[in-house]
């Protein structure tokens, strides 16, 4: 059921800021209710929902503030998490990574905007796991459960222009494992702030104008940068 959560709420099947239905998930996991509690404790814990005391779980919603605080510090972490990357990477991560790079070049060929968003996120969570660092990681990890959601939109190319930055993300992905398995530090730092200025733009022209247009008020209810 966790599992099932977790990529329910990135791909936005559970939308951000709606209820989770207790008794629901208990019948179609065949659980009690303790279990289904336990798993929505761990889920707070990491970022994914949000426990309202005599009100139950809800997924974690998506504020102007929450976007706010995303553009300003995403490219702060991106940049520190892969210069780390690139000291601290073992050969049996990088190998993970060239496998979850593959992964995200098929899905971009053939795969679905759900497939496209968690094989992405796959390949950001493992260059966190490379940074090795127990402060950094907690927050990079938080990070990527927005990137993901707001990836939702990104992931659905509308016209050629978007195709290309789909196209040009994933090769800056490649560039990103050479930099890692290099151990260039510089080069990975440089390549992070490039990764993030490529979505940029697209993430601001699909988010931004979602409260207006959708009347949601402080939630956002769309899905991050690839």
């Amino acid at each position: 059921m966790a599992d099932h959560l977790r990529a329910g709420i990135l791909t936005l099947e559970y939308h951000p800021g709606s209820d989770l239905d207790e008794v629901a998930l208990c019948d179609r996991f065949g659980l009690s209710r303790t279990p289904v509690r336990e798993v929505f404790r761990d889920l707070d814990g990491a970022g994914y929902v949000e426990l309202r005391e005599n009100k139950g779980a809800r997924v974690a919603a998506l504020s102007h503030t929450t976007l706010r605080d995303f553009f300003l510090v995403a490219p702060m972490i991106y940049g520190a998490i892969l210069r780390m990357a690139a000291r601290n990477a073992s050969a049996t991560q990088i190998t993970a990574l060239k496998q979850a790079q593959n992964a995200f070049t098929a899905a971009l060929r053939q795969g679905t905007a759900a497939e496209r968003a968690l094989t992405n996120n796959r390949f950001h969570e493992i260059t966190g796991q490379m940074a090795a660092n127990v402060y950094l990681f907690p927050s990079f990890h938080r990070l990527l459960i927005d990137h993901a959601r707001i990836g939702m939109t990104f992931y659905q190319p509308k016209n050629r222009h978007m195709a290309d930055n789909l196209a040009e993300a994933s090769a800056q992905h490649d560039a990103i494992i050479a930099a890692i398995e290099a151990g260039d530090e510089d080069a990975a730092g440089n390549l992070a702030e490039a990764h993030w200025a490529l979505s940029r733009n697209e993430i601001e022209r699909f988010v931004l104008p979602a409260p207006l247009d959708l009347g949601l008020g402080d939630d956002i209810a769309t899905g991050g940068p690839a």
